[in-house]
């Protein structure tokens, strides 16, 4: 009975573990699908701010601090997605991303920390603060784009 207790133990052991290397191993295209997917979602939520900022669309705190708010997390999604494994799959990714991995890895931290001070001020309902970082989440974006995205 022990046997097979220690037996099971040490088969539940190694098929987590073959479990959680197969999840870390995830494949190139799979890889550039998620990170092409959390740009798009980031894309779908920065325009209505930028709408309601401009005047194009009523002003909606509450609608501002929700998409905001998945700014900020959407932020932090796709840069497990630029894998070496990823650079010769056909995507708008420079050849920049590999060759100078701390410039690019700076832009997305900028993105990151620009995109906590919006999400601050939108829950703050801070229209005022929301306009002045606005600017920020946007010259990030199109900083990172003009250096590490093919134009299209």
């Amino acid at each position: 009975m022990r046997k097979n207790l220690v037996a099971t133990g040490v088969a539940l052991a190694l098929g987590v573990g073959a479990v959680t290397t197969a999840f870390a191993q995830a494949k190139p295209d799979v890889l550039v699908a998620q990170r092409q997917a959390a740009m798009k979602l980031q894309s779908k939520y920065l325009g209505p701010i930028g709408g309601m900022l401009k005047g194009n669309i009523p002003y909606d705190a509450d609608i501002v601090a929700r998409n905001a708010t998945f700014l900020e997390n959407l932020a932090r999604m796709p840069w497990d997605g630029f894998e070496p494994s990823t650079s010769a799959l056909k995507s708008a990714a420079k050849p920049e991303i590999y060759k100078d991995v701390a410039k690019f890895k700076a832009a997305a931290e900028t993105l990151e920390a620009e995109t906590s001070k919006l999400g601050a001020a939108a829950r703050a309902k801070d229209q005022a603060g929301v306009k002045a970082t606005f600017g920020g989440v946007a010259k990030a974006c199109g900083s990172c784009h003009d250096s590490f995205r093919v134009k299209q």
